[in-house]
């Protein structure tokens, strides 16, 4: 009997210890921002309620690309910005196939296509089909995002295949800043330009712009935003997957945030940190279940850290 009491004494101490190694290794979570303002936000409330739990998060600035394949190479824990549809291909590559897990939905009723400024709405351009009647005016230009973004990917393939009579325009790829500079300029001119746009996002506050229709086939007409993780992660790091799964976003607050970060010159996470002490009620849904990395209620110890 001693011996017996001996070895499941043993048994539960190495299950312990096993466990307890488990979330030790789970303390650094690996995440990926592709630049754009909308998962710069998202990821910063993420850190924050991590960091808040006791863990560490590492945020690398990784290509869209990059990070799916960082994702199936178990060398980016969590990725916040899968778009649908426009990562589509992404998903039909990397996650369909199990080698990249959709983990849950945090955003819905986003919008993301070509769009442009007021006046050129109201010169007639509403549509894909109305662009190349003023190809002259836009210098048969669209301009997107960092290269081999998928919106970039999508009017690659409309150039290819000529939709909408747009085969000879190009595609100036650049930085999410770098055409929102270049979008501002034309604006003060009164120039055409069209580019890519998306909410939530602080553009649709700051520029007098419309969404052009025509291209739904590419882009769809309303979308959503899921977070993945890679393979197997969510039951290695069961902490930090339930965090992940309870984990859902307003476009206003996404908003907020980011016009904060616009307007006030502020770091993504001294606004995730200002919006979140300013509507604590999230956390009780956000860390419903969870647990500190020690083991902690996660809410009290978070609560307690803000």
């Amino acid at each position: 009997m001693r011996t017996l009491s001996t070895v499941v004494t043993a048994m539960v101490l190495v299950s312990a210890s096993l466990q307890a190694w488990a979330e030790q290794s789970c303390s650094t979570v690996k995440m990926a921002d592709p630049g754009w303002s909308d998962i710069a936000a998202t990821n910063a409330i993420t850190r924050v309620l991590l960091e808040g739990m006791g863990y560490k998060a590492k945020i690398d600035t990784l290509a869209v690309p990059i990070t799916y394949g960082g994702l199936k190479d178990g060398l980016v824990d969590v990725f916040m910005g899968n778009w649908m549809p426009a990562q589509q291909g992404f998903y039909d590559k990397f996650v369909a196939n199990g080698d990249v897990v959709q983990l849950s939905k945090n955003l819905e009723g986003t919008e993301f296509t070509l769009a442009v400024p007021d006046y050129v709405w109201d010169a007639g351009v509403r549509d894909f089909a109305d662009l190349n009647k003023f190809a002259d005016k836009f210098d048969q230009k669209l301009y997107g995002i960092g290269s081999g973004a998928p919106a970039n990917l999508s009017l690659q393939e409309i150039i290819k295949k000529n939709d909408f009579d747009l085969g000879q325009w190009k595609l100036v790829e650049s930085s999410e800043q770098a055409m929102l500079s270049e979008v501002t300029r034309a604006v003060k001119r009164e120039r055409f330009i069209t580019f890519l746009g998306w909410t939530p996002h602080p553009m649709n506050v700051q520029l007098k712009m419309h969404y052009l229709k025509g291209g739904e086939a590419y882009f769809g007409s309303t979308g959503s935003v899921y977070t993945l993780t890679r393979k197997g992660y969510a039951e290695a790091c069961p902490n930090v997957g339930k965090l992940l799964r309870n984990l859902t976003f307003t476009q206003e607050m996404e908003n907020s945030i980011m016009a904060e970060v616009a307007n006030k010159k502020v770091s993504n996470a001294d606004a995730a940190k200002a919006w979140i002490k300013a509507n604590p009620a999230v956390l009780e849904a956000w860390l419903d279940g969870v647990k500190t990395l020690d083991g902690k209620d996660a809410l009290a110890e978070v609560k307690t850290r803000l």
